[in-house]
């Protein structure tokens, strides 16, 4: 493969639990203008296994990573896509890292747990506790 093309490594699946039995969720690893490595996608299959504690209903997740030309001054930049499904929409994050593309692995994945948590929060009907400011506790309107 010649440099600037893209690698697609479908993966038939992580295996998660839910309720009892197993299913495969698929996996879709995409690298663009950089060597493929089995360390890189092992550490990407290893963070997506991960996500099913955080929505168990997940429904594909498709990672892009891409090394972008050399920045002037901090070296090479390392850009990551995670695109996680769910019933009902689609989660996305992406993230930006110069120099180390585990980094930015690392902190998409980040966002895209974090936005599963709110996701899954929502869907439970949990709703964060506001404080009521004072004189409005009772619902009373004042004059």
């Amino acid at each position: 493969m010649r440099m600037g093309e893209a690698s697609v490594n479908e993966d038939p699946g992580w295996t998660v639990g839910t309720g009892g039995h197993r299913v495969k969720i698929p996996l879709q690893i995409a690298v663009r203008n950089l060597p493929r490595s089995a360390a890189l996608e092992e550490r990407v299959r290893e963070n997506a296994a991960k996500l099913e504690e955080f929505h168990a209903r997940s429904v594909s997740c498709r990672v892009a990573i891409e090394a972008s030309g050399k920045h002037r001054s901090k070296g090479r930049q390392f850009e990551v896509r995670i695109d996680v499904r769910v019933p009902g929409g689609e989660i996305v994050a992406n993230r930006a890292h110069d120099e180390d593309v585990y980094v930015a692995v690392r902190d998409a994945f980040n966002a895209v747990r974090h936005q599963l948590q709110e996701t899954a929060r929502i869907v439970r009907g949990d709703t964060k506790a506001h404080r009521t400011p004072p004189g409005e506790e009772s619902g009373e309107e004042q004059a």
